[in-house]
């Protein structure tokens, strides 16, 4: 099939759309720290499953210590500590203003792989990143009709959840490319949600919290929304994003996988009966065309 690459990219953008939303809407019913950790038992069976059939092994049982231990850290980092607070920021500020957010990660992961790993960063690079920057700032910055100054349309608290949750992915992103050194994409995710099982349950026997994954469970709305979720983001999507690389212009897919903040206006409109102005809509598209920028130049 033609194409394959950049239509497995553009599918993986509806993936991180339905999962947000899926996950929004679990978050308000059941509270986000509860969503974490089923979400990561279902994506376990799921990303299994997976193995089994294309890996002919359920458990990354033939992962080198290196992998291991870097993709340990990685999960905790990326998948309790970065989605606790990204869950978070679902059930404050909505899918479509954390989504908007999270277009961030590359500029983060540009500036920490400055630091952390030595990588220089293009002209063109910091160019794109403050286009990214200029587009978010233009969504979470309105004039008070009061007084005619310019605030948060958020209390900023709450927006400080979604930059924790994109810091904690970029960082994420970049262990991961310690750990993985050439192993195998899913079992390293696989190795990623081991560990952040382990984090979140240590987590939850300290806190004495387990009641609440309990009472969790048996709300079947929510449970719905978590499976739904489960399956669209960590399994499909990350498979998807995968056979985007393989077949087309890393470049091409990462400016097609970042297209959820505009794939979600829609939805948001439609579905979640938000109100949009025009303002958010033009930010929405300045912020994935400095992604585009990053990416394509």
């Amino acid at each position: 099939m033609d194409h394959i690459g950049e239509i497995a990219a553009f599918a993986t953008s509806f993936c991180w759309t339905i999962t947000s939303i899926a996950f929004e809407k679990a978050g308000r019913k059941v509270g986000s720290y509860s969503v974490n950790i089923i979400r990561l038992f279902i994506a376990i069976i799921f990303i299994s499953i997976y193995t089994i059939l294309f890996r002919g092994m359920p458990f990354p049982a033939d992962a080198p210590a290196h992998a291991w231990i870097w993709l340990s850290v990685s999960g905790f980092v990326g998948f309790v500590i970065g989605d606790l607070l990204l869950f978070e920021s679902l059930v404050r500020n909505g899918s479509r203003i954390t989504m908007l957010i999270m277009a961030s990660v590359p500029l983060i992961t540009g500036i920490l792989s400055y630091f952390v790993l030595n990588e220089l960063m293009t002209a063109n690079q910091i160019i794109g990143m403050l286009i990214v920057l200029a587009g978010i700032v233009l969504v979470i910055i309105k004039k008070d009709s009061m007084s005619g100054q310019m605030i948060l349309s958020h209390p900023l608290k709450d927006l400080m959840f979604a930059v924790g949750g994109a810091v904690g992915q970029a960082t994420g992103l970049i262990l991961s490319k310690f750990g993985m050194a050439g192993y195998d994409p899913i079992a390293s995710t696989q190795i990623r949600i081991i560990a952040a099982i382990i984090g979140f349950s240590l987590v939850f026997t300290i806190r004495k919290d387990w009641h609440k994954v309990k009472r969790s469970l048996s709300n079947i709305a929510a449970m719905k929304y978590i499976v739904v979720g489960s399956f669209f983001g960590p399994t499909l999507g990350v498979s998807l994003s995968l056979i985007a690389v393989k077949y087309t212009n890393p470049g091409i897919a990462s400016t097609l996988m970042s297209l959820t903040p505009i794939i979600i206006i829609p939805f948001a409109i439609f579905y979640l009966k938000e109100k949009m102005d025009f303002k958010e809509i033009i930010g929405a598209f300045i912020a994935v065309f400095g992604v585009a920028f990053i990416f394509m130049t």
